[in-house]
């Protein structure tokens, strides 16, 4: 695979870990150049509408009260965000976005909320975290961005904020890229679809794990990506 271009890359702060009812209280789209050096960025910062949990603010450190005296409007940050996502990509850079299904997602549902128009297919996303669970399955450890990071060699100075998070996974989709070139595939798009498969293969696998070790027959993991639907009502 050549991956001597750019790679857009993106990331989300937000009010919770549920994709259907959480918001976005900060974003970050960067373009890093091969070397990992930024050569654009965008930063947002947004009034979610809706007070910040202090769990959630103990974690990327953004209060209901900064928020309101800061962010914008969170209908106009969101269409910002879905806008310059689609124009991006629509320039052929691959877009990474570590644990796609959440950012993703949780940005379609905002989408959805405000009735902006979101950010579509055709993309091609670059899920540093389903590919490494590919490429290193039996390591042991957490796979968290921080620790992900250190694994592969790449600073994150200031984990939780969007953009260090958004560039730090840029440059560990880099490392994955360069190390494992022979295992991910000739093209973006043909590693767009491996991932897809990977990530339903993962989720069924997390699934049998909690089915055997809780003893939770009744759990089923959702194995779409990059984004998933939604739920019926």
């Amino acid at each position: 695979m050549n991956n001597s271009g750019n790679l857009a890359t993106f990331d989300l702060e937000t009010t919770g870990v549920d994709v259907e009812t959480s918001r976005i209280v900060s974003a970050c789209i960067a373009v890093v150049d091969a070397s990992g050096t930024v050569v654009s960025r965008w930063d947002w910062l947004a009034d979610p509408g809706v007070d910040i949990p202090a769990g959630a603010s103990a974690i990327h450190g953004i209060t209901t009260e900064r928020a309101r005296a800061e962010g914008r409007a969170a209908a106009v940050v969101v269409a910002e965000i879905a806008e310059k996502l689609t124009e991006t990509c629509a320039l052929g850079i691959p877009l990474v976005v570590y644990n796609a299904p959440y950012d993703l997602s949780l940005l379609d549902r905002e989408c959805r909320r405000y009735s902006v128009d979101g950010f579509r297919e055709p993309y091609v996303v670059i899920d540093p975290l389903v590919i490494d669970k590919a490429v290193d399955r039996y390591r042991r450890g957490k796979r968290t961005l921080e620790v992900t990071s250190g694994f592969y060699g790449v600073a994150l100075d200031d984990a939780h904020d969007a953009g260090s998070d958004a560039i730090a996974a840029a440059r560990v989709a880099q490392a994955l890229l360069a190390k494992f070139a022979d295992k991910l595939g000739t093209s973006y798009s043909e590693l767009h679809d491996r991932q897809r498969t990977w990530y339903a293969d993962q989720a069924a696998s997390f699934q049998d794990y909690i089915r055997s070790s809780k003893g939770d027959q009744s759990f089923v993991a959702n194995d779409e990506w990059p984004v998933r639907a939604v739920p019926p009502q």
